[in-house]
């Protein structure tokens, strides 16, 4: 059950990341509510995680479903360049999450 919080964490951190975008600099309201829950409930379902996970394990993972979300949605919402070098980084993040997954007994 914690990996799938963790995951869940990891989501909503890819919310909070693209939503920054959206708020312009925190002048729109309803984009800036949204990003701020997404805030809360990203680093309050880390924390749930890391009642059982060892925290650079899931501090790890968190940043890693995070940036590899962020970079999808940054792709398909926003345009931006999806080159090889970029999507074989984002293939090596998720080689590490896996890594970790395998490699912690939890």
């Amino acid at each position: 059950m914690a990996w799938f919080i963790l995951v869940l964490a990891g989501l909503f951190e890819v919310g909070w990341a693209i939503g920054l975008k959206y708020t312009e600099g925190f002048t729109r309201l309803w984009p800036t509510l949204w990003t701020v829950l997404a805030m809360i409930m990203s680093l309050w379902l880390l924390g749930m995680a890391m009642r059982t996970l060892p925290v650079g394990t899931a501090y790890s993972v968190w940043v890693g479903v995070g940036a590899v979300g962020t970079v999808i949605l940054g792709v398909v919402l926003l345009g931006e360049p999806a080159n090889a070098g970029r999507l074989i980084s984002v293939a090596l993040i998720i080689a590490g999450i896996i890594g970790l997954k395998l490699a912690t007994p939890v």
